[in-house]
C-alpha cells in the first residue's frame, strides 16, 4: 500500500504513516489463507530438484515455475482451476489458463501458450510432483523445447515458493474479497487480475516496478 501510494502520488510517506492512517479509516489487509495439504499421486517420469530453492535469475526466460490451484463457485459444488506459469526473473505470469477441470490438457495448454508468445526461450522449468506435470506426454514436450526438467521434493511446497506465493497473492487480493456465484465472473475477475498484476501491480523486490515494466527494462537494457 505505501508504494502504490507513493509512486502513483510522487510522494515518499514512510510505511507508520501509511499504517496510521489506515487504521484511523479502518482500512485493513487480507491475509492469506493456508494451503491444503499435498496430495500423493504415482508419477511416470520424476525429476531432480534441479531449482533447489535458488530463486533468483539473471534475466528472462531463465527459470519458469508452474502449478495448478483452485477456486469454488459460492453456494455451488462447481470449482474452477488455474493453471500459470511464472517468470522468476520479473515475477510476471508468462501464460495462464482457466478451466472446469483439473486435467493433463490445463496444463498441456498452459505450455503450449507460453511457447507460443516466447519461441525460442530454453528455462529451467520447474513445478511440484502433480500427474500433469510428471506424465511422459509432458516430459516429451520440454524435451522437445530443449528444456531441463526441475521438480519439487514430495510435500514441500517451498521448493515451489514463489509460485505458491503468487497464487496467495492473487487469492487475498482479489477472490477472498468477492463472492463468485457463476464460473463467467470469476473467469473474467482472474483475467482482470493477472492483468492487473502484470502491468500496474508494482513490486518492491522489482525496484517499484511492475513485472512488465521490470521485463521491458530488461530487454532495453
Amino acid at each position: 500500500m505505501t508504494l502504490f501510494i507513493n509512486k502513483l502520488n510522487h510522494k515518499n510517506y514512510n510505511e507508520k504513516r501509511i499504517h496510521r492512517i489506515m487504521k484511523l479509516l479502518g482500512i485493513s489487509s487480507k491475509i492469506r489463507r493456508k494451503r491444503k495439504g499435498y496430495v500423493k499421486s504415482k508419477p511416470q517420469i520424476t525429476a531432480e530438484n534441479i531449482l533447489s530453492r535458488d530463486f533468483s535469475a539473471a534475466g528472462p526466460n531463465q527459470k519458469w515455475l508452474t502449478d495448478v490451484t483452485e477456486f469454488k463457485i459460492k453456494n455451488s459444488d462447481k470449482k474452477l482451476y488455474l493453471s500459470a506459469i511464472f517468470d522468476l526473473y520479473d515475477k510476471s505470469i508468462i501464460s495462464y489458463v482457466v478451466s472446469r477441470f483439473n486435467d493433463n490438457k490445463i496444463a498441456f495448454d498452459t505450455f503450449d501458450l507460453a511457447m507460443q508468445l516466447n519461441p525460442t526461450a530454453k528455462p529451467l522449468f520447474h513445478s511440484d510432483r502433480g500427474y500433469q506435470y510428471t506424465s511422459k506426454v509432458f516430459h516429451s514436450k520440454l524435451t522437445k523445447s530443449e528444456m531441463t526438467q526441475s521438480m519439487s521434493r514430495a510435500g514441500r511446497c517451498i521448493d515451489n515458493g514463489p509460485m505458491e506465493g503468487f497464487w496467495g497473492t492473487l487469492k487475498s487480493e482479489m477472490y477472498y474479497l468477492n463472492n463468485f456465484y457463476c464460473e463467467q465472473d470469476l473467469t473474467a475477475a482472474i483475467s482482470r487480475y493477472v492483468n492487473f498484476y502484470n502491468n500496474e501491480r508494482f513490486q518492491e523486490n522489482l525496484k517499484g516496478m511492475t513485472p512488465v515494466e521490470f521485463r521491458s527494462h530488461a530487454s532495453s537494457a
